[in-house]
């Protein structure tokens, strides 16, 4: 009974939105995103040294809003050097027409998406080597939620933001968090972000389970995961109401390893939770990491998942779901 209660109240919070908004989410116990310079090697971890995010604000909060980085520039104790700090990284937010509605998904040759560009360029700003940000939450805005893009299937509105590796070699490790206030980190209800693809550093202790999570719509039938320089420090499964763990190819350094997974009925509608199992000593691992559906559409990973954590649940009988759009 108790437990029964705890769960309601724990799904009662998520469902109100009274979670922070820190990006990456406190679920996922990934420490830090990861960009590199314009020049970064391949065999760092990052394909593209490009990362998209995108933070919906409910329709219903009227206030401002800040986009804060913590560490925004490249240097000091967080960033991975390589040679020496000689890399710059843009940050630029987007709204207005476009920012999210005209984004089409990046493939696997890394080819540039239409769209990436689209919207009003609300702001950008460029950092290096800049101590006076080192270790230090840099504030963008405020913005006033109707300059994102009104997406009425999420009831909100859309920024777009663009962490770009410009020149140099080395990497940016940093994190977001979507604010009310520029000085310091206070939730939005109802507010959350998501990406299509996720470039992030793991943790360094062995042990460690990272998790990212892809929502499943009733159209999916079947996924595909990719990911990219795991330098095969672990394993990485799946997990969902109806799988209690099931293994996927993991790649080893720069490369990419994919595998299909079937979806079945009861995972539609839900979150899969997609658990990196650190087995090694190795520190400083980043790694790239999509997954897209039958039609070869990307699917978004929400910081706080969409429907909550999802929890194997030992009284499904899982069925295959029937062919169809």
């Amino acid at each position: 009974m108790w437990n029964k209660l705890l769960y309601m109240a724990s799904f009662l919070l998520w469902s109100l939105g009274l979670w922070a908004q820190p990006v990456p989410g406190e679920d996922e116990n990934i420490p830090y995103l990861v960009t590199f310079g314009g020049h970064g090697l391949p065999t760092w971890g990052d394909d593209d040294r490009t990362q998209i995010f995108f933070f919906k604000v409910p329709a219903a909060y009227k206030g401002p809003v800040y986009l804060r980085v913590f560490d925004p520039d490249i240097g000091g104790a967080l960033d991975e050097v390589r040679l020496g700090f000689n890399t710059k990284v843009k940050f630029s937010i987007y709204g207005g027409k476009n920012a999210y509605s005209a984004y089409e998904r990046r493939d696997v040759s890394g080819k540039e998406s239409k769209g990436k560009y689209a919207g009003n360029l609300l702001v950008a700003k460029t950092f290096g080597n800049d101590p006076e940000y080192d270790s230090k939450w840099y504030t963008f805005g405020p913005f006033n939620p109707v300059e994102g893009e009104f997406a009425s299937h999420y009831d909100g509105y859309i920024f777009k933001v663009i962490a770009e590796g410009m020149v140099g070699d080395d990497g940016n490790i940093y994190k977001y968090y979507l604010s009310t206030n520029p000085d310091r980190n206070k939730r939005i209800e109802g507010a959350n972000a998501f990406t299509y693809k996720y470039t992030f550093r793991l943790p360094h202790k062995p042990g460690s389970v990272s998790h990212i999570y892809p929502y499943i719509d009733e159209h999916v039938i079947s996924v595909e995961q990719n990911n990219f320089d795991f330098d095969q420090d672990g394993i990485i499964r799946l997990v969902s109401v109806a799988k209690r763990s099931e293994k996927v190819m993991t790649s080893g350094q720069a490369e990419w390893k994919g595998s299909k997974h079937e979806i079945v009925q009861e995972e539609l509608n839900t979150s899969l939770d997609v658990q990196f199992i650190k087995r090694n000593f190795q520190r400083n691992n980043n790694i790239v990491f999509y997954i897209q559906n039958q039609y070869g559409e990307f699917l978004p990973f929400w910081t706080i998942p969409i429907g909550g954590v999802p929890k194997y649940n030992y009284g499904i009988k899982a069925k295959r779901k029937s062919g169809g759009n």
